[in-house]
């Protein structure tokens, strides 16, 4: 098949779907200016991800670990949703699109107008003092001297899910309750690597979705679970099919 005509398969689809959900992750922010963690200069290369991204690492060494923190902040508070973002948000505001479930903590969907956002690794809007427990929102913290610390004298940590922490328990149930109950998933910018989220379409495909995997280059789940792959930047796919569903449904 050609792009075109997977193209046309997904908006069938779409338009035959009662129930369309879709999984994120860091690929989609990519063109936001966010490096990916995996692949060719992806951000494991520059940070070893077990003295950086473990609870463990966080707790022995906070001053170390937000020192990447703070960069990565320095990026992601700048960036604007792209393509995918707004696509996916418009599709939502249509009707079509039931929920987004993302494995990115960037709060990109939100800012491209999705109402219904699952979490499943946390969020860097918030961050929690690892004494007393007290909330603050990112604005609320001056990020030129870290780590940050709450008025207890505690370290602030992100609402992030760092390696070794659990997911939030509404988070996962909720998004595998989504992937039991979609007719039709849309897997975008995910290596598919990281577990459970990597499950996600796993479940889809066995309680009988669709599955419709749009990534730069193959993943796990390529030749085994999804029923169509298209290769390419999703910030260019995405419009396709939304214009190309706009258009059929007018």
């Amino acid at each position: 098949m050609t792009v075109k005509d997977k193209i046309e398969t997904v908006v069938l689809w779409l338009k035959e779907s009662q129930f369309a959900i879709a999984l994120t992750g860091a690929g989609i922010s990519v063109e936001s200016g966010i490096p990916a963690f995996r692949g060719a200069q992806g951000l494991w290369d520059k940070y070893d991800p077990s003295e950086y991204a473990t609870i463990d690492a966080f707790m022995r060494a906070p001053y170390k670990v937000w020192g990447m923190l703070k960069e990565l902040y320095e990026i992601t508070l700048k960036a604007e949703p792209n393509p995918t973002h707004k696509a996916l948000a418009e599709l939502e505001r249509l009707g079509k699109l039931k929920a987004v479930i993302t494995q990115n903590v960037d709060s990109l969907h939100q800012k491209a107008g999705s109402k219904k956002v699952i979490e499943f690794h946390g969020t860097g809007e918030t961050l929690t003092c690892i004494l007393c427990g007290a909330k603050y929102r990112i604005e609320e913290i001056n990020l030129e001297k870290v780590p940050p610390f709450c008025e207890c004298g505690g370290i602030l940590k992100p609402d992030v899910v760092f390696f070794g922490e659990p997911i939030p328990l509404h988070a996962l149930r909720e998004a595998f309750e989504l992937s039991e109950r979609c007719d039709l998933l849309l897997v975008v910018g995910t290596s598919a690597q990281v577990y459970p989220a990597a499950d996600i379409p796993r479940v889809a495909k066995r309680s009988g979705a669709k599955v419709v995997e749009i990534n730069l280059e193959p993943t796990p789940l390529t030749n085994t679970i999804s029923d169509i792959f298209i290769e390419g930047k999703a910030g260019e796919i995405l419009p396709l099919i939304l214009k190309a569903y706009k258009t059929q449904c007018e």
